[in-house]
């Protein structure tokens, strides 16, 4: 087991790392074998308090200083991860349940992250705006919001912390990290680790490990934080949301999906049979951009069955440290029982499983179900999970109207001969991304990624996280004399 989990199993607050002062501890468990991970005293609102203060001193100096100085914090810290690799690898198995693959498309999207904060800091630029005023100029400067607060899922918690966390610091603000409760270390004590290494003065960066059964709202009421960046379900985005608004905060909202890979007529089905395999079952599943549900024209639908059944047969479920395991354990009991019930209640409104995976302990095997009645619930709500509906349709407007027919619009796909016929139904898709003749699961620096209805508010990557984590100023400087009425 990774020296991490006694090493980091502690807050992160101004410079120092300190054991919290909470009435309980979070237990951190490995999902594949039960295994006792680490045991962390959870943060109180003082400590969330101390975080947000160190941060909001820290941020003065940081937000001062020469952006190339900036900078190179980010290049060691890619240094830093490379020296580290095998470690933080270990990490991401042992926490989150995640295979090897699964660890490696981790670290290599936090490298890619990584190396755009570096272009970053360098990116906000002014503008010099006409007056119609004689003798005015109006110029208009890009500035830090001062301290922006994070909080990460469980499921790509590495990633997901150092997407916001990097580019708010290169960007020149303080921030301050709340892991989930389930990935403490990947999604917190890392990302404070790794920084304090590449030599990110102190006060800056700080992780509060807590709950919100101990602290309640304080970490988005806080008075400090003007932007708050939340990836995680909708349900609770909706209450970040809501607070946030109250206290006259931007939110930046990643929330949940339910995206959709379509198979046109004209596809070519051994290769979309492939797309869609990985677009459901990457990480078991648990990827807000997933394929839950695949769609195929009706007259491919008993080729495009068959090949994909025989191919999700073949992946294997078990022990995520096994090179050849595809599919490791979800992130804990109450995600593995939902998921069964999932199943089960497709099963019991008509459905038929052309493959229906057990569950032991948190093993959920692959499971597919076809002939989910089409105004069941199942279908527009987001599954966490190796469970997928295979669902037919009869020509293009049909399959339109089935994939927008959910509250969800974060990614999806579809597979079609004709490019342009692909582009051409993207673009009557609501949601935020869509890929031709790809998978639903993609993620790169510089293109906006978010979602409409349901999936969130906002975008990051590129300069979109600009326009997250800066303000603009306008400063108007009068060369001549202005005339006043009185």
């Amino acid at each position: 087991m990774s020296s991490y989990f006694t090493d980091l199993a502690q807050q992160y607050i101004d410079g120092e790392w300190r054991p919290g002062t909470g009435s309980w501890d979070i237990i951190d468990f490995n999902p594949y074998d039960g295994e006792k991970l680490a045991s962390i005293t959870i943060a109180t609102v003082d400590e969330v308090d101390d975080a947000y203060r160190a941060a909001e001193r820290a941020q003065k100096k940081w937000g001062a200083t020469n952006a190339y100085a900036r900078r190179a914090v980010f290049e060691k810290a890619l240094a830093v991860i490379d020296e580290r690799e095998e470690e933080i690898t270990e990490v991401i198995i042992s926490e989150l349940g995640g295979t090897r693959l699964k660890a490696a498309f981790e670290l290599h999207l936090v490298r890619e992250f990584l190396r755009e904060s570096v272009q970053l800091a360098l990116r906000p630029e002014g503008k010099i705006i006409p007056s119609p005023v004689d003798g005015k100029e109006n110029r208009l400067y890009r500035v830090p919001v001062g301290v922006v607060g994070v909080i990460s899922p469980f499921n790509f918690p590495f990633l997901l912390s150092v997407k916001s966390v990097a580019p708010a610091l290169a960007l020149g603000n303080g921030v301050v990290l709340k892991p989930h409760q389930n990935t403490p270390i990947a999604g917190g004590s890392l990302v404070a680790k790794i920084f304090e290494e590449a030599g990110l003065p102190g006060g800056l960066l700080n992780v509060v490990i807590t709950d919100i059964a101990e602290i309640g709202d304080a970490f988005i009421e806080h008075p400090v934080p003007k932007v708050i960046s939340f990836t995680g379900s909708d349900k609770v985005g909706r209450h970040v949301a809501t607070v946030c608004a109250a206290n006259f905060k931007r939110s930046v909202l990643e929330l949940g999906g339910n995206s959709a890979l379509v198979v046109l007529e004209d596809a070519d089905i051994d290769y979309a049979v492939d797309a869609a395999v990985f677009s459901r079952f990457v990480h078991q599943g648990q990827v807000c951009m997933a394929a839950n549900r695949v769609l195929v024209d009706r007259s491919i639908e008993a080729e495009f069955t068959e090949k994909f059944v025989a191919k999700v047969k073949k992946l294997k479920t078990g022990d995520p440290r096994d090179p050849q395991t595809v599919i490791g354990p979800v992130i804990n009991s109450s995600q593995a029982d939902a998921l069964s019930g999932v199943v089960e209640q497709a099963i019991t409104e008509g459905a038929t499983a052309l493959l229906h995976g057990t569950t032991t302990d948190n093993l959920v095997e692959p499971s597919v179900l076809t002939g989910v009645p089409a105004d069941s619930d199942l279908l527009r709500q987001e599954v966490f999970g190796p469970v997928v509906f295979l669902v037919p349709f009869d020509g293009e407007e049909e399959a339109v109207r089935i994939v927008n027919d959910t509250p969800y619009g974060l990614s999806g796909a579809v597979h079609t001969a004709d490019i342009e016929r692909g582009v051409n139904f993207a673009k009557q898709i609501d949601t935020g991304m869509f890929h031709v003749n790809d998978g639903t699961v993609h993620d790169e620096p510089l293109v906006p990624f978010g979602g409409e209805k349901h999936s969130g508010i906002g975008r990051l990557n590129g300069e979109t996280t600009v326009d997250s984590f800066t303000t603009t100023k306008w400063i108007s400087v009068q060369h001549g004399r202005s005339r006043f009425p009185f």
